[in-house]
């Protein structure tokens, strides 16, 4: 009982100081010692990031909403994509037979191996010449190449605890391999995608160091880049850091309790085989 309760607390525990901290003001999360309780509460950081109209605020502030707008369109992007591509791919891997094989989705799974700074320098070349630096379309690239594997190296570990049976009885009616994918496979991976999906998204979303390197305007500067830049040269706004922190974290909190049942089936259905 007090593991689970020291676990509980030190999972909800940095949570909970986050809302803490974007509902003080900045003298109190700067004081010593620090008042761990807000003698007086303010959602005075939620407004500014909510209506960035106000005079004085700080680019950040004021730019803040187009930063969740290109998350939003990045991370659901690359999750379509990644979900369409990946489950083709990974069905191919789960029930074709075909030279290399193995090897070739060992090699994909690989690249998640590589530090993403390795290839820093290439990519900025590559996107640089096709015109795509400081765009979504050159995030959502970016983004797949980490987020490919990942659902390929899932999706077909799910799709081969699928019996093969159901889909040979389709092919005997008269469907191709891509026709049972469709009417029999991917039905019964409901649970399987949609975790995937989660994962994809909550990855796309809070990705930090791509978009940092490779956008500089709000054209598709994301939320976590927006949210550093509270800190200037010569200050740190903490409580808009943390109410920054608070309104990013909504989508991906409201996705995992929304979905929580199909990611604890898809999660567990893809762990067993046989």
């Amino acid at each position: 009982m007090l593991a689970s309760v020291v676990l509980v607390a030190f999972i909800i525990g940095p949570y909970l100081w986050l809302i803490i901290s974007s509902i003080s003001s900045t003298s109190e999360l700067t004081s010593v010692p620090p008042h761990w309780i807000p003698t007086q509460p303010t959602l005075a950081k939620f407004q500014q990031l909510i209506t960035p109209d106000i005079t004085g605020l700080s680019e950040t502030a004021q730019m803040f909403k187009f930063a969740m707008l290109n998350s939003a369109i990045v991370s659901v992007t690359v999750t379509v994509i990644t979900l369409v591509v990946g489950a083709l791919s990974a069905y191919a891997f789960a029930r074709l037979n075909f030279p290399g094989r193995s090897q070739i989705l060992m090699g994909i799974i690989a690249t998640r191996m590589l530090p993403a700074i390795s290839t820093m320098i290439s990519l900025y070349v590559v996107l640089k010449k096709l015109n795509l630096l400081d765009t979504r379309a050159g995030l959502v690239a970016l983004y797949l190449s980490f987020t490919l594997p990942f659902a390929i190296w899932i999706l077909s570990g799910f799709f081969q605890t699928i019996p093969k049976e159901l889909e040979e009885a389709a092919r005997i009616d008269g469907t191709s391999h891509l026709g049972a994918l469709f009417r029999v496979v991917l039905p019964l991976s409901a649970p399987g995608l949609v975790s995937a999906g989660i994962f994809i998204f909550m990855a796309a979303w809070d990705e930090f160091f791509f978009p940092l390197i490779f956008t500089s305007t709000y054209a598709a500067k994301p939320v976590p880049v927006a949210i550093s830049e509270f800190a200037g040269r010569h200050a740190i706004d903490y409580a808009a850091m943390a109410a920054g922190g608070v309104v990013a974290s909504i989508p991906p909190v409201l996705l995992a309790f929304i979905f929580q049942r199909y990611i604890i089936t898809g999660l567990t259905s893809g762990g067993v085989k046989g």
